[in-house]
């Protein structure tokens, strides 16, 4: 996942550093360009995580890797709009099956008393990989060009594939470095779980659930910000500080992800603690939106101010992730809870397409992150309202302080 996020969010230090002037790109297509992945994001989303659930996770993520991998590659050889447009949304579609593979994956593998510490693992693959990769794609940047930069960037993950098959099993049963013991022991765990969720006959129950369509509605606007400030933040800082080369704007960048990177350690602990998933999302969502407004209130006069505040929108966004994708887990019995997880994400995958488009064409236009950021910050506020009105599942054979979403 780490490998996953390096090869979709390089394409930010890409444009900040001549591709658009390269290949003749105006600042409308190449917000355009930067979307186009999560397009491709969108549409295999729900058939992954039921492969991953019904198949196998393993095998699904190997030719994902693959293949991700070489479009990456790829995308540092291109010299035309077009063909670099059919790699962005190609990436997009490889990468689709990840994350719904990856949660279905965490469920057979960990209870619920752990289990939105496992999320936040995996989604620390998310601030980590950009705190790392914004430092070292300004280096690579400043010595190879955004072309070695891609070029460079996009092997590692064909690389990772062939270790990944021979590390990971697919469920605690096929592992030979737990006991039989520990393997019935867990099982028995996991399905007593699964014992006090409310049966759904099938995904197009699951579906139209009012919870899943309103947790599919919140992450939308969740992604929004989350994308449009992932995307387009070498560009907003490039554009704020004076005579500020590539270099230090990959330190700046990296900032805000090693202080989300610590606030997801913290909420997902908190989450798992107080077994209330809710609590952990939406006050942070709100957080953040305030302090995208706060950003703009704040006016690009004063640097300093406003990117301190663009930390903080940062770290609130990413800290709720893991107690997020508890939640379905959690209120949907395992034959139609990766289906959803899927549905949900793919949601998402619009929410980021929309918002890192029109973030990019805002501060293309405008010539100033300025509309971008209340945009950002009330797509923040529908979040956190959306969160809000969902209701808790109605688990009756579990525990009262086990009940909360």
């Amino acid at each position: 996942y780490s490998l996953a996020y390096l090869d979709r969010a390089n394409y930010g230090f890409g444009a900040a550093s001549g591709l658009a002037e390269d290949l003749n790109i105006t600042p409308g297509i190449s917000s355009l360009l930067g979307a186009l992945f999560f397009l491709g994001y969108f549409f295999f989303q729900v058939p992954g995580g039921i492969y991953a659930e019904k198949r196998s996770a393993k095998k699904l993520i190997f030719w994902s890797l693959i293949l991700w991998g070489i479009l990456a590659t790829a995308t540092g050889m291109v010299h035309d709009v077009k063909v670099l447009a059919v790699i962005r949304f190609l990436l997009g579609v490889a990468e689709s099956v990840v994350m719904p593979a990856m949660l279905v994956f965490l469920s057979h593998w960990f209870t619920k008393k752990e289990r939105s510490k496992a999320n936040t693992f995996l989604f620390l693959g998310n601030p980590i990989t950009v705190l790392w990769m914004s430092v070292l794609s300004g280096y690579l940047v400043d010595a190879f060009g955004w072309r070695g930069m891609f070029i460079i960037e996009g092997v590692p993950a064909v690389l990772w594939a062939f270790c990944w098959w021979v590390l990971v099993k697919d469920k605690p049963s096929q592992v030979n470095w737990l006991s039989e013991n520990e393997k019935a022991a867990l099982q028995a765990q996991l399905e007593s779980e699964q014992q006090g969720i409310k049966a759904v006959r099938n995904y197009g129950e699951a579906f139209r659930s009012r919870n899943v369509i309103l947790l599919c509605m919140q992450y939308f606007a969740w992604s929004i910000g989350v994308y449009g400030f992932v995307l387009w933040l070498p560009s907003i800082i490039r554009s704020g500080g004076v005579n500020m080369g590539m270099v230090e704007v990959g330190w700046l960048s990296s900032v805000p992800y090693l202080a989300a990177t610590i606030a997801m350690i913290v909420v997902s602990w908190a989450s798992d603690k107080m077994q209330n998933r809710k609590l952990f999302v939406w006050p942070l969502l709100l957080i953040g939106g305030l302090a995208f407004i706060g950003s703009w209130a704040v006016g690009a006069n004063h640097f300093w101010a406003s990117y301190t505040l663009l930390v903080i929108a940062g770290a609130a966004m990413y800290a709720p992730y893991g107690p997020f994708f508890a939640i379905i887990p959690e209120m949907l019995p395992r034959n139609v809870a990766g289906g959803a997880m899927a549905l949900i994400n793919s949601m998402g995958a619009l929410g980021s397409f929309f918002g890192s488009w029109f973030v990019g064409y805002l501060n293309g236009t405008t010539g100033s992150p300025s509309a971008s950021y209340i945009f950002m910050g009330v797509a923040l506020f529908a979040s956190v309202w959306l969160t809000l009105i969902v209701k808790p599942a109605n688990n009756q054979k579990l525990p009262i302080g086990a009940r909360h979403a």
